[in-house]
């Protein structure tokens, strides 16, 4: 699918990767709309990046929100082509530890946000494809694009919930991609490694250093331009379905 004049919805745009999305599919030509919960940051980058660029204050994992959101999308460009979940977010709970029993309040918290916040999007973004007319020769109406970690593979102590939320993105792509198949949807997910995004910003020069020597190769951390530049690829490419793409410089984390 040829990303120039398509209408895409990036979650979590306002930063970090979303951003670095938002940004390149401007670049290739989209309309994109950043559903965030940070009315500054996404004011600022929809500001920035001109008249293709909106920003809506959107709870992933509140049905309503998103779906007046994903309403207002479609009744100003007509229609939506490009769902990107990149919202998320962490926690350093261990099952059984000092504390105690892991808060089961925080678990429930980081699944209800990255686990039940990627498909409530999913699902309804699905639904405003499935109504498109196809824009590729094999049919094609949409591209869904959602966002794991190695995490999902190579826990590492204390990201017990993290990780089982990022599992289950990475378990949910290929029958999701089966299952939107017959509307011509293509359903892929990215699996970042250690990725440069604000986050690192206040850490110590030593752990940032310690950080980039776990790379195999490249030494450092990646970039969220590469980020971007793989989800326009997996728009691109139209074969690309039902994967779960590494993007990691060969790193494989240890328990801690």
């Amino acid at each position: 699918m040829d990303i120039k004049g398509k209408i895409a919805v990036v979650t979590g745009g306002a930063s970090g990767l979303g951003r670095g999305t938002v940004e390149r599919f401007i670049a290739d030509g989209a309309k994109v709309a950043i559903f965030d919960m940070n009315d500054k940051l996404g004011a600022e980058v929809a500001q920035l990046l001109g008249d293709n660029c909106d920003y809506y204050n959107v709870n992933v994992a509140d049905p309503e929100s998103v779906q007046k959101a994903l309403d207002a999308v479609v009744a100003k460009w007509g229609a939506l082509h490009i769902a990107c979940n990149y919202a998320g977010i962490g926690g350093a709970f261990k099952t059984y530890g000092k504390i105690g029993p892991h808060p089961l309040d925080e678990y429930i918290k980081i699944v209800t946000v990255n686990q039940i916040g990627t498909f409530n999007v999913c699902r309804l973004a699905a639904e405003k494809m499935a109504a498109n007319e196809p824009v590729t020769e094999d049919g094609g109406r949409g591209v869904i694009i959602n966002t794991a970690s190695v995490a999902a593979y190579e826990g590492q102590i204390g990201q017990v919930a993290y990780s089982a939320t990022k599992g289950a993105i990475v378990g949910m792509t290929l029958p999701m991609a089966r299952e939107l198949a017959s509307y011509g949807i293509r359903v892929n997910t990215i699996v970042p490694g250690l990725i440069h995004t604000p986050l690192f910003e206040s850490v110590g020069d030593e752990y940032y250093k310690s950080l980039e020597a776990s790379v195999v190769y490249p030494k450092r951390l990646g970039r969220p331009a590469e980020i971007a530049k793989l989800a326009a690829y997996l728009v691109d490419n139209d074969y690309m379905n039902g994967e779960c793409v590494r993007m990691d410089g060969a790193i494989r984390m240890q328990p801690k």
